[in-house]
């Protein structure tokens, strides 16, 4: 038998990067304070656009296998040693942006049976037993197929684990609030001049971002802002890291942010703002075999 960590989180993500941008003080954190931290990936990131010039000719399973690469460096950062690929390396590949042809592959992860993609992910659920998970909301923070994709296997698996003697206590969907981001991007029209970047992205082209009444929990990463900026750095082919700030592929500058924040949507939800994404969940260690 197999003693689990008392205090065990699931982060379920489209491509290897986006863990990195929305979790990644918050992994960090509680790997440092003992946690068991498990990462599910749904999809390489085959159709990324790269952003070195050197990596440029990288495309499809070349893409995968090196993003594949990178995300191994950014799990390192964070000090995170189970991370593991929905249904395994290559079982569903990237969808590409809303709109395109892409879309319509049958092996993309927006064309797959959300049902079995969720029964893969419960198994997992099954084997690590999360008190938390932590995934998008229904328009996957911006809209992005393979995001919507996978809310919906996430939330479905949570219902499968439930079914299967694993009720998940507690899940969270990734958030920003208005007013952090509006604060944050003041200060960047500040900052810009100095930066290598020409032009600031707006406030709503942060993923997630919600009126301030929506955010349940905050968690305050900024202890482990250099490992969160170094993950994100270790996906090179995606992000550009100038501290507090980042680029992804359209050049446009946004807040790198180290306090993290959530929408508690399975769960009691707290009378006040949360600063622990375990707060009311008592020692659930349990056994497997």
């Amino acid at each position: 038998m197999t003693e689990l960590p008392s205090r065990r989180l699931m982060l379920v993500h489209a491509h290897p990067d986006d863990e990195s941008i929305n979790n990644g003080a918050t992994m960090a954190r509680y790997v440092a304070e003992g946690a068991g931290v498990t990462l599910v990936t749904c999809t390489l990131g085959e159709r990324g656009e790269v952003i070195p010039p050197e990596s440029q000719h990288l495309s499809g399973a070349a893409l995968g296998g090196h993003r594949l690469g990178e995300l191994r460096e950014a799990m390192r950062a964070l000090g995170v040693t189970d991370f593991r690929l929905l249904g395994g390396a290559g079982r569903y590949c990237d969808s590409g942006m809303m709109g395109l042809p892409d879309n319509d592959d049958p092996g993309c992860f927006w064309q797959a049976d959300v049902d079995q993609a969720a029964g893969l992910l419960a198994e997992v659920i099954l084997e690590v037993r999360p008190q938390v998970l932590v995934t998008y909301d229904d328009n996957g923070g911006y809209g992005h197929p393979d995001h919507i994709q996978t809310h919906r296997v996430a939330m479905r698996a949570v219902e499968f684990a439930a079914e299967a003697g694993w009720d998940v206590p507690k899940v969270y969907w990734d958030r920003v609030p208005r007013s952090v981001a509006e604060e944050a991007f003041a200060r960047l029209d500040g900052d810009l001049a100095k930066l290598p970047f020409d032009k600031s992205a707006a406030v709503d082209d942060v993923p997630g971002v919600v009126d301030d009444e929506h955010i349940t929990t905050a968690i305050d990463g900024t202890a482990y802002a250099v490992a969160k900026a170094d993950a994100m750095r270790a996906h090179a082919t995606q992000i550009t890291v100038a501290e507090p700030y980042f680029v992804l592929s359209n050049e446009l500058v946004q807040p790198l942010f180290t306090t993290e924040y959530y929408e508690l949507v399975r769960g009691e939800r707290p009378e006040s703002r949360e600063s622990d994404l375990f707060a009311g969940i008592g020692n659930g260690a349990g056994e497997v075999s």
